[in-house]
């Protein structure tokens, strides 16, 4: 067969159908979703995406982390699979296209495929990741990073969350446990669709992200100790104020990205508060910083400052300070050869695309480590991830559809 022509694509109404109904699977309180990594609802997830593997005629694996693998045989039996997929677990208040755009939008490219009877001499092979989220057990991209040889198995099975509950407990509670041990596999290629999770592809009025950069990351939860006192009667010069270092820590961390522009961030997401009484003086705040650049040396930069003037600001109220770096990938290179298929099936169907860094962290960053990957980004409205909020059209889901498919039977080498 010749390679597939422009006319090749997936069946848009088909795919937009499959994201709806697993939107229905832990929908959350404002149209968006709150399927957590390990909850039954992610569980029910996941085997509503294995039957509609097992219907498209894959067989289903599963390793020892969750991870689910699903395998269109090739011709060759000796060839390694061509992988592509994401994630189905969501935020506590998430969307119903982040991450799982990515398996989804495989699933059909292999239903096409069986719609029309195309071969391949590669496997082509769908994965599920356990835990990309990171929001009930950190680090994100938890069982990837196991994948990639990054966190041990042991080490990640032992995170507990917020409630002390243990990811490994709760892996075998849902029942997915799998026997395949975790980075048994080996990939041809690996690529990952995504929605963009940022304002850049909108703004330009492009239909692709061509994705060659992923920025790194570092997540740094501070833990400061004061001293607990009555916010009426303690005088202001006695005070240990946990919470004033806190927000003069927030200030410096804002200070910090704003000094190393462009291409640099940095914020917090998440603060705990102890007693969080609202007439006692925190004696205890833990508050998780993220900071991103594509540049590994500003990277080094940003943390080294950040960690020495939280300690001097901590120091200069009394307060106890203790830092644990809870997640971090470095800055990414995406495999120039796949990046150029996904360009290339982006001009010969007609969309416009443009080249982006992603600023967010993905599963395909760590395959990076073990594999010739990269990721494909379609549009999100407003740029607004990681809330229920969250909204793609469906024309926008095709189009990133249809070049990964593309993209894939590029790779996996179509048979005539």
């Amino acid at each position: 067969m010749a390679a597939p022509g422009e006319n090749l694509k997936i069946n848009s109404a088909r795919l937009w159908d499959s994201l709806m109904e697993m939107a229905l699977i832990g929908p959350g309180i404002a149209g968006g979703c709150n399927r957590q990594t390990l909850t039954d609802a992610d569980s029910e997830g996941r085997h509503l995406f294995q039957r509609w593997c097992q219907a498209a005629g894959m067989t289903m694996g599963v390793d020892s982390m969750g991870n689910m693998f699903a395998t269109r045989p090739g011709t060759d039996p000796d060839a390694l699979p061509v992988y592509m997929g994401s994630h189905l677990d969501t935020q506590p208040t998430g969307g119903k296209y982040d991450g799982v755009l990515g398996v989804l939008g495989a699933l059909e490219a292999v239903r096409t495929m069986n719609d029309l009877g195309i071969r391949t001499r590669h496997p082509v092979a769908i994965v599920n990741w356990t835990n990309e989220e990171g929001a009930r057990f950190a680090p994100a991209m938890l069982a990837s990073g196991v994948f990639a040889g990054i966190h041990t198995e042991d080490y990640a099975k032992a995170r507990r969350d917020l409630d002390g509950k243990v990811f490994g407990e709760e892996l075998a509670r849902i029942g997915w446990v799998g026997e395949e041990k975790v980075g048994a596999r080996k990939m041809h290629a690996y690529f990952e669709l995504h929605i963009e999770q940022g304002p850049i592809l909108e703004a330009e009025g492009k239909d692709i992200g061509v994705v060659t950069h992923c920025q790194g990351l570092w997540w740094l939860e501070f833990t400061l100790t004061g001293r607990e006192a009555h916010t009426g009667s303690t005088p202001m010069n006695l005070r240990v104020n946990a919470g004033l270092a806190m927000a003069r820590i927030f200030e410096m961390v804002q200070a910090v990205a704003m000094e190393n522009q462009p291409n640099a961030v940095g914020g917090v997401g998440q603060v705990t508060f102890a007693p969080n009484s609202r007439n006692v003086l925190p004696g205890k705040v833990v508050f998780t910083v993220d900071i991103r650049t594509v540049d590994q040396a500003k990277l080094d930069r940003m943390r080294a400052k950040i960690e020495a003037e939280a300690a001097a600001i901590c120091e200069a109220l009394g307060v106890g300070c203790a830092v644990e770096a809870v997640g971090h990938f470095d800055p990414v290179t995406f495999t120039p050869d796949l990046v150029t298929k996904v360009r290339s099936a982006a001009e010969k169907l007609g969309y416009s695309h443009m080249d982006i860094v992603s600023g967010a962290g993905h599963d395909a960053c760590w395959t990076a480590r073990v594999a010739p990957t990269t990721m494909i980004m379609c549009p999100c409205v407003g740029g607004l991830s990681h809330n229920e909020a969250e909204t793609i059209f469906p024309e926008w889901a095709a189009a990133g559809a249809d070049v990964l498919l593309h993209a894939v039977l590029d790779t996996a080498e179509v048979i005539a």
